[in-house]
């Protein structure tokens, strides 16, 4: 009797364990900016030799195609225009501004709880892409992007833990019109997600109007301003060494009303950039560098994302290679030159060159992400969703790559060492008492504060998975997908500003898309 209630004791205690390692988590082990910078491709003299490329880059080549008010903006700080017709940028200016701008940024979520602050070495993942093709949901096959697709997609990320911000992914291709296409693509990702938004514009009337939109949205005229939740995404910028016209006017009018500037360079090496992957990386950092004086020339101090995102071309046949290991390379390199400056940064990786979310997804994705996570990017674009080098995107891969970043998040988090962790005490208590390592109260005490779980990702024995269904990961996460589209439509914009809007500008989502059981419609 006295040796059966010893094994009910026993057996009660063990339940007990299990109960409690089985409850939600109250602290998770990772979360926004973990602090990264372990993992570092570039020697501190390497980074000194990109640094003074990029200064011969920028005094002895200099930046092409200025329109006439970046011209005046930055003769007035002290560029100087060549006789053919290039600005450039002499050392002492460049460095002189460098020292002067701002290295902390706080990007604001429209629900504070989701704001992010770039200072340093902290690390955030999020989306990005503009792919014209969606992997349906239903068919597997790929088709055309729509604004509905992207507002669906923002609804995803909206309740992903380890997605921390959300830039447009997908191009509405049911809209034809620039300008509706650029407003519409704004108000399908506020409506979608509270996270932070990143966007592009195509012309200045549209960032205007847009900001008009966000004003409304956050309580009346110049609200936006005060506490910005929604940046641009500006390719000021044609590799090599060339501004773009039209963008650098929408940059201009993003600036004149508050917005902040992800300066985006984006040259593909061995195409629009030198296949060496040192001079790939020197010449986005001059391009960057050159944006980035541009706008504290217009507005000293006004935020910026120092944006380099050197692409990579497969040399056999030209085309880009997102998933590639020389890209994971450069996003790190590009990190470490941001961190160089100090400037608050964002690089581009999780591109992956598979079509779906496959084995080659998987390892692609994992080893781009990590890398740039280790190296410290503040942002990490383009970390969730895409596939076919941003040619394509797949609803399951939010819910699959959301998995993946929380178990970067931990590596880059990395291993705490002092007293407590290195558990000389716990060992002693195992060793001489009746108590194992799975039920000792150190282990209760860290099983959410230092390990993460998968939410897909499977862990069950062979039997057990069998008895479950069988299911890969791809069908787990379209259920996923699946429940989340049906039932989560969060009211991120109230009815009746919403009204408001409609009344006052071409929104094409029709309002039975953003309801449940909805279905096309006005």
């Amino acid at each position: 009797m006295n040796e059966q209630r010893s094994k009910s004791r026993r057996s009660g205690g063990r339940e007990a364990r299990r109960a409690e390692r089985a409850r939600p988590p109250e602290i998770r082990a990772v979360g926004p900016g973990q602090l990264g910078g372990s993992f570092r491709p570039l020697s501190v003299a390497d980074m000194d030799k990109v640094h003074h490329a990029v200064l011969d880059i920028l005094e002895g080549i200099g930046m092409a195609q200025p329109i006439a008010s970046c011209v005046a903006a930055l003769q007035a700080v002290g560029a100087r225009l060549s006789e053919n017709g290039r600005l450039l940028f002499p050392r002492a200016m460049v460095e002189d501004m460098l020292a002067r701008i701002p290295r902390d940024l706080v990007l604001h979520g429209r629900d504070a709880r989701h704001d992010m602050q770039l200072s340093g070495r902290r690390v955030h993942f999020g989306t990005a892409g503009a792919a014209v093709h969606l992997v349906d949901l239903d068919s597997g096959a790929y088709r055309d992007s729509t604004l509905r697709d992207l507002y669906d997609i923002a609804r995803l990320v909206d309740t992903r833990e380890n997605i921390h911000f959300f830039q447009r992914s997908v191009v509405a291709r049911d809209l034809e019109d620039p300008f509706e296409m650029d407003l519409n693509t704004c108000y399908a990702a506020v409506a979608g997600t509270s996270k932070h938004i990143g966007t592009a514009f195509t012309t200045p009337e549209a960032v205007h109007a847009t900001v008009d939109m966000l004003d409304m949205i956050a309580g009346g005229e110049g609200a936006f301003a005060a506490r910005p939740f929604v940046s641009m995404s500006c390719c000021f910028v044609v590799p090599p060494l060339r501004f773009a016209e039209d963008a650098c006017r929408c940059l201009e009018a993003g600036v004149a009303r508050g917005m902040p500037i992800l300066l985006l360079s984006a040259g593909q090496a061995g195409a629009t950039s030198p296949a060496a992957l040192a001079g790939s990386l020197a010449q986005a950092v001059a391009e960057v560098i050159a944006g980035t004086l541009y706008v504290n020339a217009l507005k000293p101090g006004h935020p910026t994302i120092f944006g380099t995102w050197p692409f990579v071309s497969d040399l056999r046949t030209g085309a880009m290679s997102g998933g590639s290991g020389e890209q994971a390379l450069l996003a790190a390199a590009a990190a470490q030159m941001a961190g160089y400056y100090g400037l608050p940064n964002g690089v581009a990786a999780g591109m992956a060159d598979a079509k779906i979310p496959d084995a080659q997804s998987g390892y692609e994705k994992g080893y781009t992400t990590a890398l740039a996570g280790l190296a410290g990017a503040n942002l990490v674009y383009e970390a969730a969703g895409m596939h076919a080098s941003l040619l394509g995107a797949a609803f399951e891969s939010y819910v699959i790559d959301d998995d993946m970043l929380g178990a970067v998040l931990r590596c880059v988090r990395g291993i705490e060492v002092n007293d407590d962790t290195l558990s000389v005490r716990t060992m002693r208590g195992v060793v001489d008492g009746p108590v194992h390592y799975l039920g000792d109260d150190q282990t209760l005490a860290l099983m959410q504060r230092e390990y993460t779980y998968p939410a897909l990702g499977d862990r069950a024995s062979p039997s057990d998975w069998a008895d479950a269904g069988a299911l890969d990961i791809r069908e787990r996460a379209r259920r996923l997908a699946r429940e989340i589209l049906g039932s989560h439509y969060p009211a991120h914009i109230d009815p009746e500003t919403d009204a408001r809007i409609r009344a006052h500008f071409p929104i094409r989502l029709p309002r039975a898309a953003m309801r449940a059981g909805g279905r096309d419609g006005p």
